[in-house]
């Protein structure tokens, strides 16, 4: 039987690092805001994300998107430093040394605590080389405009970068559903380029049926 004595022998028992009380910091007279590193936090009111959408697709049209994506995995690449430099010293181990329950309760807790909605990561496509993300509450459909396909261009790239450099693999996101759709969620599939390229013919398709065909195929 485990003792309470081997339970608290260390000195220091870390808590949730992202948990939001604790993360968010700031001097709201002065309008500083930072998180519990001291690094400056910025948040964006929905106008001003509506205004980036409007714009780009005023400008740009359907090219829009690309762009979108393309910040996305410029800010994907340097979430992830931020992530694993944030939690490894905190926790004091390396993000190979987690557990993946440690790991996903990070991940989920940052999500959210940083105004991104709700994650989850589905594993159990993993042995036919396939990750699913799924989230809820995403800022970004909410200001989408309106289209016929999957718009959450920013969490496409986001998702791609930190995945690609968690698993050491340059993987591929592909946007299945689209709250800005009237789904209930936002699914994301993370493979190899070419094994996700035919999803873009077949997103008329429910997110099963796209993932049925995908492991069959």
């Amino acid at each position: 039987m485990i003792s309470v004595a081997d339970l608290v022998k260390d000195k220091y028992l870390p808590g949730n690092y992202f948990a939001s009380d604790a993360y968010i910091k700031g001097d709201f007279e002065s309008g500083l805001i930072e998180n519990r590193r001291g690094d400056r936090l910025l948040a964006l009111p929905e106008t001003f994300l509506k205004g980036i959408y409007i714009s780009l697709e005023k400008e740009i049209g359907q090219a829009s998107g690309i762009v979108l994506a393309n910040c996305g995995r410029w800010w994907g690449k340097n979430f992830y430093a931020r992530f694993v430099q944030e939690i490894s010293d905190y926790y004091g181990k390396t993000l190979a040394e987690m557990e993946m329950v440690e790991f996903l309760q990070c991940l989920k807790q940052c999500w959210k605590t940083h105004g991104w909605g709700t994650f989850d990561l589905d594993i159990s496509y993993y042995q036919q080389g396939f990750l699913v993300v799924k989230t809820t509450n995403s800022p970004f459909a909410a200001v989408a405009p309106k289209s016929h396909q999957p718009a959450c261009f920013l969490e496409t790239g986001i998702l791609r970068a930190f995945f690609s450099q968690l698993t050491g693999r340059d993987l591929d996101c592909v946007q299945t559903t689209c709250e800005s759709l009237g789904s209930d969620c936002n699914y994301f599939v993370l493979g190899l380029a070419h094994r996700l390229k035919p999803v873009t013919t077949w997103l008329e398709q429910d997110h099963a049926t796209i993932m049925q065909q995908l492991c069959n195929s």
